[in-house]
């Protein structure tokens, strides 16, 4: 079976409308692009109502007009997830906003350095920390306490196979990774008796604006290609799918979980 050309594009989102989200408010971090734009545009597709937040306005404007224009809701706000105060005036503006929040979806991602561990420099590691790691924490802190007054939340953080594995010259954002999904379970852990799951998903390398450095490079493009059973790259499409199930009733008795969208890359 061939693969048609949309299916291999990262812009191209299908979901189908089945209004599962209907009535749910979801707040998308790192919305304006890449795995969070994706995501954002496939919960307002199923019917959810949407704030997507990051540091470019202009990105997520643009996302949220493609919501809009679709028949969807969306709402763009502003917010550098790596200054203290964010997490909680963030929640506190999209619920004053739109109403109680239903869904996180911990989706801003750096990796901005690929060297080996003895030349990352400290201020590379400390945005790499402050932004995959610490912000879905204090982010999930505050969105969860008032989850857990109501009974009721999930929320879902975008780890990577980086933190199943180790990936050379990644060594600080497998750090990061690897924290993220620890937090994830410790946090399911301590909030299942009150109904709030607390969920990750761990893609493989897909075609974003963080990976295509990779992806395209002549020589580490191809074998990371050979390391993926299934042959091929992935896409946004395919990881937002994932995404929203574990967001989703449908998932309703799952909490604690890493799901790998890695085309086989964690199997061996």
């Amino acid at each position: 079976m061939t693969e048609t050309t949309d299916r291999l594009d990262p812009t191209v989102v299908r979901v189908s409308p089945d209004n599962r989200f209907e009535g749910v408010v979801a707040l998308v971090t790192g919305a304006g692009r890449g795995i969070g734009r994706a995501v954002s545009l496939a919960l307002g597709q199923a019917g959810a109502t949407v704030a997507l937040a990051a540091r470019t306005t202009a990105e997520i404007e643009a996302v949220a007009g493609e919501i809009v224009a679709a028949g969807g809701d969306a709402s763009a706000y502003y917010a550098d997830v790596t200054v203290l105060d964010t997490a909680e005036n963030l929640i506190q503006a999209v619920e004053g906003d739109l109403g109680p929040l239903h869904v996180l979806v911990n989706a801003a991602g750096v990796s901005p350095t690929y060297t080996s561990a003895e030349r990352i420099t400290a201020e590379d590691y400390d945005l790499i920390i402050a932004t995959n790691l610490t912000a879905p924490f204090r982010l999930s802190q505050a969105a969860g306490a008032r989850m857990l007054e109501r009974g009721s939340g999930s929320i879902t953080n975008i780890a990577s196979i980086g933190g199943l594995v180790a990936l050379p010259k990644l060594a600080a954002y497998c750090a990061a990774k690897a924290g993220l999904i620890s937090m994830t379970r410790a946090m399911a852990l301590e909030w299942a008796d009150r109904s709030v799951r607390v969920n990750a998903v761990a893609p493989a390398y897909v075609p974003t604006e963080m990976a295509n450095g990779l992806i395209s490079h002549p020589e580490i493009g191809p074998s990371l290609i050979a390391q993926t059973p299934m042959g091929r790259f992935g896409t946004t499409d395919e990881v937002a799918r994932a995404v929203l199930f574990l967001a989703s009733d449908d998932a309703a008795y799952i909490t604690g979980q890493t799901l790998a969208v890695d085309g086989g890359w964690t199997i061996h």
